[in-house]
C-alpha cells in the first residue's frame, strides 16, 4: 500500500506538466483542424467532385494508425528544418509539439468535414429557395439560415473530433511531445501500473469533460439557449486555463535530456536530470524516443544530452561492419560524431549493454546450447522474440549472415514483456540486453557470441552540437563517466522493472551506489 501511495503521489505531482502539455497540443490541433475543415467543407458543399475528393482524403488519413501518422511527420519536418536552415539561416524545432499538432490536426478533420457537409446539405431546400426568391444574398443565406440550422450536426462532428484528438494525443510521447501518454509509456516500460491506469483515467476524464461541455453548447444551440451555450463555452475556457496556467508559471528548462524506450534509459535520464539540478541547472526529459529519432534530435539540437550505445552507432550510423578493439572503436566513433554531426562524445559511463540471445537456463542445458553456434541446429524448431527494433537492425542481419540463423517464428513486443514471455514458454529465445536485471530474475542463459557478430555496446554520454563547449553542463556530467559498472546497472534496472520503484527513486539509489566506488580520474 505504501508503494502504491508513493506512486500515486508521484503521478499527481506530474499531472500539471503532463495535463497542460496535453491540453495545449490538443487545443492547437483542434484549432488548426477546425480552421481548415470548416471553410473547406462550406466551399465544397455544392461541388461534388471536390467534396468527394476531400472526404476520401480525410478518410484515408483516418485509416493510418495514430502512432504511425505522428511518427511520419517527424522525419518530414526534420528535413524541412534542415532545408530552412540552409536557405534562410534559421531552422525550427521538428521534435515534439509541431509534428504532434500537424498530425493531430489532420486526424481531426474527417468528422468536421463530414458533418458540416451533411448538416448544410440537410437544410430544407425550400427555405433556401424562398430566401433566394426574396433577394437574400448567398453569404447572408449561409450566415443567417443555413449555418444556424446545420450547427447542431456540425457541433456533433466537433465533439467527435475533440474526443479523437484528445485520445490520440497520448501517442505523441514517442516523438518528444509531453502528454498524458507519458504516464502510459513510462508505466509500461517500468511496470508501474499505477502510472498506466492514472494516465488512462486522466485522458478519459479530459475527453469526457470536453465532450460534455461541447454537448452543453450543442444543446444551447438546438434550444436557442444563450445561457447553456455560454456555460459550455465558459467551462471550456476555465478547463483550458486550469490546465495551462501551472505550466506558464513554471520556469522553462535550460536543458532537455533524450531517452529511448526501455527501462535503463528512463533510469539514466532521471539520473542525468538529478545531476544537472544538483549543479543548479534546470532540465526536463523527453523519454520514449526511438533510436533513430533520438539521434536525429540530438544532432539537430532538439535534445541536449542523451545516452546511446557504441555498437548501435557504429553499425547503424557509421555503417561499419569491421569490429576493431573497444578503445579503437570508441576513438573512431568519437571522431566520426564530431566530424559528421558536431556531437561531442563525453565518454563511457563504465558499463556495456549489448544485444545477446538468451533462453531459459534449463532449456539451454537440456538442448546442450551454450553458444549461438550451438543454437543454429535447433533454431528451426524454436521461436524468438525481440523489441520493436532488433529484427530491422543491421545487428540482426549480421547475426543471420554470420551464423545462418533461421527461427520457426519471430515476435516483437515491449522489452519488459519479452522476458516474461520466454520464462512462461510462450517463446523459446529472446534478444535480450546484457545489462538487464531480468536475465537473473528469470534465470536465463546468455548464449556466447562465439563468432563475434555483435559489436561492443558501451553506454556513452553524448552532447548536442550547441552544448559541446558548455562547461557547466560538462562539469555536471563528468562525475558519471566510468562510474557505473554493469552489475550496478543491472541491479538498478531490476529495481526499476519490478514495479516497486520509480525511475527517479532508482536513479537516486544508483547515484548513491556510484559514490561507494573508487572514482575514475577524468
Amino acid at each position: 500500500m505504501m508503494i502504491i501511495d508513493a506512486r500515486l503521489a508521484d503521478a499527481w505531482a506530474r499531472l500539471p506538466d503532463y495535463l497542460g502539455s496535453h491540453v495545449l497540443v490538443s487545443l492547437a490541433a483542434l484549432a488548426i483542424g477546425l480552421g481548415i475543415s470548416l471553410p473547406v467543407a462550406i466551399a465544397s458543399r455544392h461541388r461534388p467532385f471536390l467534396r468527394g475528393t476531400l472526404l476520401a482524403a480525410a478518410s484515408v488519413v483516418q485509416t493510418i494508425p495514430g502512432l504511425a501518422l505522428l511518427a511520419l511527420f517527424y522525419p518530414l519536418l526534420l528535413a524541412l528544418a534542415a532545408l530552412s536552415e540552409r536557405i534562410f539561416g534559421k531552422g525550427f524545432s521538428a521534435l515534439g509539439f509541431l509534428p504532434s499538432v500537424l498530425a493531430l490536426a489532420l486526424y481531426s478533420m474527417l468528422p468536421v468535414l463530414r458533418n458540416t457537409v451533411i448538416g448544410l446539405n440537410g437544410v430544407d431546400a425550400r427555405l433556401s429557395e424562398a430566401a433566394r426568391v426574396v433577394g437574400v444574398r448567398p453569404w447572408r443565406l449561409l450566415k443567417d439560415i443555413e449555418l444556424p440550422l446545420a450547427l447542431p450536426v456540425i457541433m456533433a462532428g466537433i465533439r467527435t473530433s475533440a474526443v479523437w484528438v484528445i485520445g490520440t494525443a497520448t501517442l505523441a510521447t514517442p516523438i518528444g511531445q509531453t502528454s498524458l501518454g507519458n504516464y502510459i509509456f513510462t508505466g509500461l516500460q517500468t511496470q508501474n501500473w499505477v502510472f498506466v491506469v492514472f494516465g488512462c483515467i486522466a485522458a478519459a476524464l479530459l475527453a469526457l469533460a470536453v465532450d460534455q461541455l461541447l454537448a452543453l453548447m450543442q444543446l444551447g444551440v438546438i434550444r436557442r439557449s444563450s445561457i447553456r451555450t455560454a456555460l459550455g463555452a465558459g467551462g471550456l475556457v476555465a478547463l483550458v486555463a486550469v490546465a495551462l496556467l501551472p505550466g506558464l508559471a513554471r520556469p522553462q528548462a535550460q536543458y532537455f535530456i533524450g531517452a529511448k524506450t526501455f527501462t535503463e534509459q528512463y533510469v539514466l535520464a532521471a539520473l542525468i536530470q538529478q545531476r544537472l539540478e544538483e549543479a543548479g541547472l534546470t532540465a526536463a526529459r523527453r523519454p520514449g524516443l526511438g533510436s533513430n529519432v533520438l539521434f536525429d534530435a540530438l544532432a539537430a539540437n532538439e535534445v541536449d544530452v542523451a545516452v546511446d550505445y557504441s555498437g548501435t552507432l557504429w553499425v547503424n550510423w557509421v555503417r561499419r561492419t569491421n569490429m576493431p578493439p573497444r578503445e579503437q572503436l570508441l576513438t573512431e566513433l568519437s571522431q566520426w560524431l564530431t566530424a559528421m554531426h558536431g556531437i561531442r562524445m563525453l565518454g563511457s559511463l563504465g558499463f556495456e549493454n549489448a544485444y545477446a540471445l538468451a533462453m531459459p537456463r534449463k532449456k539451454a542445458q537440456s538442448l546442450k546450447i551454450r553458444s549461438i553456434s550451438d543454437l543454429v541446429a535447433h533454431a528451426g524448431e524454436l521461436s524468438i522474440a525481440g523489441d520493436y527494433e532488433i529484427f530491422a537492425r543491421p545487428e540482426w542481419v549480421a547475426l543471420q549472415k554470420t551464423y545462418g540463423l533461421k527461427f520457426r517464428s519471430q515476435r516483437q513486443m515491449q522489452p519488459e514483456f519479452m522476458y516474461k514471455a520466454v520464462a512462461a514458454g510462450e517463446v523459446d529465445v529472446i534478444a535480450a540486453y546484457t545489462s538487464d536485471g531480468q536475465i537473473s530474475t528469470y534465470d536465463l542463459a546468455v548464449l556466447d557470441d562465439d563468432k563475434h557478430a555483435i559489436p561492443p555496446y558501451d553506454a556513452i554520454l553524448l552532447i548536442a552540437p550547441r552544448r559541446a563547449q558548455d562547461e557547466k553542463l560538462i562539469a555536471a556530467l563528468k562525475p558519471l563517466l566510468g562510474a557505473i559498472d554493469v552489475a550496478t546497472m543491472r541491479s538498478a534496472n531490476a529495481r526499476a522493472a519490478n514495479g516497486n520503484a520509480t525511475p527517479d527513486d532508482v536513479a537516486r539509489w544508483l547515484w548513491d551506489e556510484t559514490r561507494k566506488r573508487p572514482q575514475p580520474s577524468n
